[in-house]
């Protein structure tokens, strides 16, 4: 395996004790999670406006979040993590969006395989706190009120950057759901996969472990009962239209979503 945080292609956090009372209050709770999250978001800006947030900083931060995360109790189950790097040239990893945890975790496991960055939303970039940190990752923005315009930045920027190596995870859902609705699930993933002749790889997430914030999205609740999971599926081509490749996504994902339901810790 390629160096990286984890030993092997899958994980799963490590069956530990219970925390105690003394744990709970503090690792287990909301404000004691915002503020930690806060400070290694204020870090990584700081280090973004200086020039200094590459590639290594930013998975390294994601991995910090990571282990955060598993000391509030919850629990990570990973899979399939070969097929981040089964295919020597760059690819498209398409997904499911449920929180912000996959925004934060992705880049730690992703990024020391293989060059990464994301499709953001436009708001994201400006963002006063989070903007610095995702304009340093060379991201495509799109503003998610005009489709058309979207399209150009996804097909001009994805082709730049696959072109250069640069792997582009995208999320086809326009906003953060927990429930997984198809008919909210473009095709525009895979019409650029399509067009720069590179390799999908479908992504399933059930991340609902960290909440949405009424005020800040990004500061929601965090609830540790609920295990976190984290699938990569193996890379295929796609041909004709990608209308059944993107079908196949959507399957993938609720296929992952029905197993996990019924998932007993």
């Amino acid at each position: 395996m390629q160096k990286g945080y984890f030993e092997s292609y899958s994980y799963d956090t490590p069956v530990k004790d219970k925390l105690n009372i003394c744990e709970r209050l503090k690792f287990n709770n909301r404000l004691y999670f915002t503020y930690k999250y806060a400070v290694i978001v204020l870090r990584t800006r700081k280090q973004a406006r200086s020039g200094v947030y590459d590639d290594k900083a930013w998975a390294d931060s994601s991995y910090y979040i990571f282990r955060f995360i598993e000391k509030t109790g919850a629990r990570f189950h990973i899979s399939g993590m070969e097929n981040i790097v089964s295919s020597p040239e760059p690819v498209v990893f398409i997904g499911n969006h449920m929180s912000t945890l996959e925004t934060m975790v992705l880049p730690g496991l992703i990024s020391p395989l293989r060059r990464v960055t994301f499709v953001v939303k436009e708001s994201l970039v400006k963002h006063p706190l989070f903007g610095d940190v995702m304009s340093s990752r060379d991201p495509i923005i799109v503003g998610r009120t005009d489709p058309r315009k979207d399209f150009e930045a996804v097909m001009n920027g994805g082709m730049d950057l696959l072109a250069k190596g640069i792997s582009v995870v995208i999320f086809p859902q326009s906003t953060r759901s927990i429930e997984f609705k198809p008919e909210d699930f473009n095709s525009l993933g895979v019409k650029l996969a399509k067009k720069a002749s590179v390799k999908v790889v479908p992504l399933a997430l059930k991340t609902d472990y960290w909440g949405n914030g009424k005020i800040i999205k990004e500061a929601g609740p965090i609830d540790s009962h609920k295990p976190i999971f984290i699938k990569f599926g193996e890379p295929f081509e796609v041909a004709g239209s990608g209308k059944e490749e993107n079908q196949k996504i959507i399957d993938f994902i609720q296929h992952s979503l029905g197993e996990w339901q019924n998932f007993n810790e």
